[in-house]
């Protein structure tokens, strides 16, 4: 009777297996594209190993069918994180917002930010920047109130204009510095049948 070799139930062994494998290093190759199957095929871990790992190292994880989106334009992951840099950095969004235009959570968002060289603020110096362009836009408003009040247009005008009150028009105005007008001159024309 012919008996069986059994075979050893051990992964085969590579060059890369005698390194341990870090939690970083599978979450790098896991978010290049990777699939946890792969990882476990290339690592030599069990499927669970692969899972705990990449979840110690913080990994968002994907669906299958992201994966397949992913693969199929590899160059959509980083046209996407450099979009979500842009909204981040120029215009002041949130990790929310940013979640929100991708359509995903606030920690795919902010792994998309730092893949494309981001830094994530904290929530202080997200509101410090929200205020400067607060600051920045109402200062353009009140520029541009100082041009049409210097052409001649009325405080009264203005504000019915921009749905401003008269006494937010005024603030505007010696906020740009404008030269008023003496108070009998802010509606300019003679008065029709005023006689002296």
């Amino acid at each position: 009777m012919e008996l069986r070799r059994m075979t050893p139930q051990h992964p085969p062994t590579n060059p890369a297996q005698s390194q341990p494998v870090t939690p970083e290093a599978l979450r790098k190759r896991y978010e290049a594209g990777a699939t946890v199957d792969e990882l476990v095929a290339a690592s030599g871990l069990s499927y669970g190993t692969v899972l705990n790992r990449l979840h110690d190292a913080g990994t968002v994880m994907r669906m299958s069918w992201q994966t397949r989106r992913m693969r199929q334009d590899p160059q959509a992951r980083r046209r996407l994180a450099a979009r979500l840099r842009t909204l981040y950095e120029q215009h002041g969004a949130t990790l929310t917002e940013l979640a929100a235009a991708a359509g995903g959570t606030r920690r795919a968002a902010r792994r998309l930010l730092i893949e494309a060289g981001g830094t994530v603020r904290t929530t202080q110096q997200t509101l410090r920047m929200r205020s400067a362009a607060r600051a920045a836009e109402r200062q353009k408003v009140a520029l541009s109130l100082r041009a049409r009040y210097e052409e001649g247009a009325a405080v009264p005008e203005l504000a019915e204009e921009c749905n401003y009150s008269v006494a937010t028009v005024y603030r505007l105005l010696h906020q740009a510095g404008t030269p008023m007008r003496p108070q009998h001159r802010h509606c300019p024309g003679p008065r029709e049948g005023k006689r002296p």
